[in-house]
């Protein structure tokens, strides 16, 4: 048999797995679903629970920030409001207390500008590891009847992408390539400003989702992590049943991010892409949508449409050629780093 590649399973591999799922409890309104970023419990008559996890396994000067936010990101895209975090953090032997405390510090700090209550987790030093590990499980919660599901996505609905695309990716290349990018030529002003990136434009979409879900009918949202803009897009579609197409050249890269991407080798389209967020609204309501989030100072701009399942999934490219969408087995991180 093959041996798994670092970075998400492969989607038929997890369909299998969690085909074998029973849900015994009808109070589950969403379950374990490929495309889907958290699961929806019915536990009170007006409200339904949102759940999500996720770990963090790069970036450990930042990880407890990380932790949050990337958590967080995903019960908003469900339409709910964060509320409680509980975390895990594997440290590798020879841990110093101080970076203890850096970690824990940063959680705190995160879920203070979200609102969010850490309400426990577990903390310990583990064999075998080479760099800390954090994971999330993050629980949130949504009026019944404003839950929104990557599953919904309609035929000819606009795509609307926010803020610009692998925002996080551009943070961490700054972060664990600094040497490779100041081989190749890169300034360290730009390695600098890219390292910001997590804190401005920042990988939080809470906010864009929030303002995308009081101003139109939001059909469907997606977080892009893993595999990129391009791997969400994938996912969106295989959730909803649709085809799907994409401008490349509406798609927003921030100019650090194309020329670290350019200096590695590495293609920003499935680059891991926390910090921007997918929407797909009707497209008589995408013109509103887009002045409403440039209103309150988050870019937007329409990359797409949802199309019949029959006509795929296609990229219309830079020079006006259609080809299939890219597909990325692994992020392009894990593809640099991992070798």
């Amino acid at each position: 048999m093959t041996p798994l590649r670092t970075g998400k399973l492969p989607p038929p591999l997890l369909a299998d797995l969690l085909r074998k799922i029973d849900v015994r409890d009808p109070r589950v309104i969403v379950g374990a679903t490929p495309g889907e970023d958290a699961a929806v419990i019915d536990i009170s008559p007006g409200a339904y629970l949102v759940a999500a996890t996720d770990p963090v396994t790069f970036a450990t000067d930042r990880l407890g920030w990380y932790l949050v936010h990337v958590n967080a990101n995903d019960i908003a895209v469900m339409g709910g409001t964060p509320r409680w975090l509980m975390a895990t953090v594997l440290l590798p032997e020879g841990t110093e207390e101080d970076t203890v405390g850096s970690v824990f510090d940063q959680i705190l700090k995160a879920c203070d500008s979200l609102g969010v209550t850490l309400i426990g987790g577990h903390t310990e030093v583990s064999l075998g590891l080479d760099r800390p590990i954090g994971i999330g499980a993050m629980l949130g919660e949504v009026a019944k009847g404003r839950e929104i599901r990557a599953s919904a996505v309609e035929l000819g609905d606009a795509i609307v992408l926010t803020r610009s695309a692998a925002i996080e990716g551009t943070a961490i290349l700054a972060s664990e390539a600094h040497d490779a990018l100041t081989a190749a030529g890169i300034e360290d002003t730009v390695i600098s400003r890219s390292q910001h990136f997590l804190d401005d434009p920042g990988i939080s979409v809470v906010k864009d989702a929030a303002v995308a879900t009081s101003v139109v009918p939001v059909h469907a949202m997606h977080d892009p992590t893993e595999g990129g803009i391009a791997t969400a897009l994938r996912e969106l579609a295989d959730a909803s049943g649709t085809g799907l197409l994409i401008e490349a050249a509406a798609i927003p890269y921030a100019e650090e991010t194309i020329a670290l991407s350019t200096a590695l080798g590495i293609d920003p389209f499935g680059l891991i892409a926390s910090g921007a967020l997918l929407i797909t609204v009707a497209p008589t309501d995408a013109p509103r949508l887009i002045d409403t989030l440039d209103q309150k100072d988050i870019p937007a701009a329409l990359i797409g449409q949802a199309t019949d399942v029959g006509e795929g999934l296609k990229l219309r490219t830079e020079t006006g050629q259609l080809i299939d969408l890219p597909y990325f087995e692994r992020d392009e991180i894990a593809r640099y780093l991992g070798g």
